[in-house]
C-alpha cells in the first residue's frame, strides 16, 4: 500500500469542474468540452518535460527551485510589544524546517513543490494530520493529475486521478495549494503552456544546431585542379595527411600543377542560428524574470552592475514567489485560532546583504543612531552573542545630538539668565 493509498479518503463524485491549465498540454475551454493541444508556431510540440530539456528553461527552473528550497524557513510568534520571536518548539517548525515527511527533507519537498509551481503554475500538497488536527506531513501531488472542482454545496475540492484506481477526492483543508499567476484566483496558469511558442522556437533552434553539426557539416574548403584528376582519393588523402588536424595547424601549403584551395565559410543563414539561440535564452529568462547573468549570459554584466542585478532578482523575482508561499502556508497549516499570533516567514536577509564594507558601514550607522545594538549586528553575521554584562544588548546614541525643542528651550534659558544679570 502506497502512502497515497494510505491517506486518501474516497468521497462522492463532484458535480462541477473548474478549468485547470495543467499537465503536458495546453488546455482550452470550448463549448464541446476540452481541446488538447501542444503544438507551436515553430512546429515543435512543447510539454513540461520537453521544455525542461531546453537549457534556459532547465537553468531558470533549477535556479528558482533551489533558491526557494535553500532559504531559511521559520515559524514566528508576535510578542506583546509587536516584535517577532522564533518558535522552535512549534509542531510546524520541524515540518517546514527539517522534514516535510518521513521520505523527504524540507529542501527536497520545497524544491519539488517549486518545480511544480514553475512548470504547471500550481503546487498541490496533501496535508497529513494527527488526532489533534495538527499537520504532521506534507506530500507533493503531481499537478497534471489534479483537478480543482466544487461539490454540490459549492465547496472547493481536489480530485486526484490515480493511474490504476480511479479518482480520489481531497477536501480543501487537506490540500496545501500554492497557485501561480491565473485568471480566476483559484488555479494558476502554466508558464510553459502560455509561452509555448517561445520555448518551441528554442527547441527548434537547438535541434537545428545539433543536426547541422551532426549531419550537415560542410567541408572547410575545395581543392580545384585545372585538369581532370585521375586519382582524387589519393590527392585527398595526401592533402589531409599533411594539413588536417590540430597538429598540422599553421603549416604552409605548397600547391602544384595549378591546384587551388578555395575555403568555404558558413553561410550567414546557417551562422544566424547562433544569435537566435542566444536571443531565445534571454527571452526564456525573461519569462521567469531571471537576470541573464544567472543563466550564463555575461555579455552585459560587469562588476558594477552584477550585484545590483542580483539584488533586483531577490526583490522582484524571488520575493513575489516567497509571498505566495508564506500566505499559502499560513492559510492551510496554521490553526484558525492561532492566525492572529502565529506566522511563517522565509528569511531573505542573507540574500539582500551587500558586500562586506557596505554591511559594516550600515551597521556602524545603526549602532551610532541607536536603532541597532551590538547583538543585533552579531545575529545578522551569525556570530556568538555578547552577554548583558559585556554590553551586547545596550543601545547608544551620539551625545552631541538633542531634540529640536530642547535646543530652543536651552536658548530661551540662556536669554533669561542674561536678562537677570
Amino acid at each position: 500500500m502506497s502512502v497515497f493509498d494510505k491517506f486518501f479518503r474516497p468521497r462522492d463524485k463532484p458535480k462541477r469542474k473548474i478549468k485547470n491549465d495543467g499537465g503536458d498540454y495546453l488546455t482550452l475551454a470550448s463549448k464541446d468540452g476540452w481541446v488538447l493541444s501542444g503544438g507551436t508556431s515553430a512546429g515543435k510540440y512543447v510539454s513540461n518535460m520537453s521544455a525542461m530539456q531546453t537549457t534556459a528553461v532547465y537553468a531558470c527552473v533549477k535556479l528558482l527551485a533551489e533558491a526557494v528550497a535553500s532559504l531559511p524557513l521559520h515559524v514566528y510568534k508576535k510578542d506583546a510589544d509587536g516584535s517577532k520571536i522564533h518558535i522552535h518548539e512549534h509542531p510546524l517548525y520541524r515540518l517546514l524546517h527539517d522534514e516535510a515527511n518521513p521520505e523527504m527533507t524540507s529542501f527536497i519537498w520545497r524544491e519539488t513543490a517549486m518545480t511544480h509551481l514553475l512548470l504547471w503554475g500550481n503546487s498541490y500538497n496533501q496535508i497529513i494530520r494527527n488526532g489533534l488536527n495538527q499537520a504532521i506531513g506534507l506530500y507533493p501531488l503531481p499537478p497534471d493529475k489534479i483537478t480543482v472542482q466544487r461539490d454540490e454545496k459549492g465547496k472547493l475540492i481536489y480530485s486526484y486521478l490515480r493511474d490504476d484506481k480511479g479518482a480520489v477526492i481531497l477536501q480543501s483543508e487537506d490540500v496545501l495549494h500554492i497557485a501561480g499567476l491565473g485568471f480566476d484566483g483559484l488555479v494558476g496558469c502554466s508558464p510553459i503552456t502560455m509561452q509555448r511558442n517561445s520555448i518551441g522556437l528554442s527547441i527548434a533552434a537547438e535541434e537545428y544546431g545539433a543536426k547541422f553539426f551532426a549531419n550537415g557539416a560542410r567541408p572547410s574548403g575545395v581543392l580545384e585542379h585545372p585538369n581532370v584528376v585521375k586519382n582524387s582519393e589519393k590527392l585527398k588523402e595526401s592533402w589531409n595527411s599533411q594539413y588536417q588536424g590540430s597538429e598540422n595547424f599553421g603549416k604552409i601549403a605548397i600547391l602544384e600543377e595549378g591546384l587551388k584551395f578555395n575555403p568555404i565559410s558558413i553561410p550567414p543563414e546557417d551562422a544566424q542560428f547562433l544569435e537566435t539561440r542566444k536571443y531565445q535564452k534571454n527571452d526564456i529568462a525573461s519569462i521567469f524574470r531571471v537576470p541573464p547573468h544567472m543563466v550564463g549570459d555575461l555579455e552585459k554584466s560587469s562588476f558594477s552592475n552584477i550585484e545590483q542585478m542580483s539584488l533586483d532578482f531577490v526583490k522582484y523575482t524571488l520575493n513575489p514567489w516567497i509571498v505566495r508561499w508564506e500566505q499559502a502556508l499560513k492559510k492551510s497549516l496554521v490553526k484558525e485560532s492561532d492566525k492572529s499570533q502565529i506566522f511563517i516567514m522565509f528569511n531573505l536577509e542573507g540574500l539582500l546583504r551587500g558586500d562586506y564594507k557596505s554591511r559594516m558601514d550600515g551597521y556602524a550607522v545603526g549602532i551610532e543612531k541607536g536603532f541597532y545594538c551590538v547583538n543585533d549586528v552579531r545575529r545578522y553575521e551569525d556570530l556568538k552573542l555578547l552577554s548583558d554584562e559585556d554590553g551586547g544588548n545596550l543601545h547608544f546614541v551620539n551625545g552631541n545630538m538633542v531634540q529640536l525643542k530642547d535646543v530652543g528651550a536651552a536658548y530661551a534659558e540662556k536669554n533669561k539668565e542674561k536678562e537677570g544679570d
